[in-house]
């Protein structure tokens, strides 16, 4: 079975708004080792629309202003296949990009099924609705030294029905101060 990982960026009060983040090199660098491991991202129209069309373009002129976004952006379009949940996506800018309606549990329980690498999920809505779901198997959390004060926030409006334990399986530091934790749910 596929494992359905999760990646975000929090600032230290919680925020996860990408704007608020420190994106230097090293950041670009852990999440394209991440990306490398995945073949399939799952995605909310919001997050899908900040990813694309900006990375594949980057991919495509080599316009990124380092050489870590440029790779980064090289193994965003390698990916195989891109899952977008939305209700109001008309089409997909990508051709290797599906837009679904359906019922997400079901949808993620087929995709977890099938052969393949990992299923890298981020963003905030439909993350956090798969975090209710209990079908994450694994939480990168990148905490950057940062305090937002305000901006979006993970599990705004969900609900767990109990408390979900996590075991930390791995951590790194940055020089930016930014410490990435590996988590796996118990």
């Amino acid at each position: 079975m596929r494992n359905l990982i999760y990646a975000i960026n929090l600032t230290i009060d919680g925020c996860c708004d990408h704007t608020k983040m420190i994106a230097d090199g090293e950041m670009h660098e852990y999440h394209t080792r991440l990306v490398r491991d995945a073949d399939l991202f799952v995605y909310g129209r919001k997050t899908y629309q900040l990813m694309v069309p900006f990375w594949p373009d980057v991919a495509k002129s080599h316009s990124g202003e380092t050489k870590a976004e440029i790779e980064f952006a090289q193994a965003f379009v390698s990916v195989s296949k891109i899952i977008v949940f939305s209700r109001t996506l008309d089409k997909a800018e990508e051709r290797n990009t599906r837009i679904v309606r359906t019922n997400l549990r079901d949808e993620i329980l087929t995709l977890k099924q099938e052969q393949g690498k990992n299923i890298l999920t981020g963003g905030a809505d439909i993350p956090s609705q798969l975090i209710q779901l209990g079908l994450v198997d694994e939480y990168h959390i990148v905490v950057h030294p940062v305090v937002a004060g305000e901006g979006r926030r993970l599990m705004e409006g969900i609900g767990l029905q109990e408390k979900l334990q996590l075991r930390l399986v791995g951590s790194e530091s940055f020089k930016s101060g930014c410490i990435a934790l590996h988590y796996l749910k118990q």
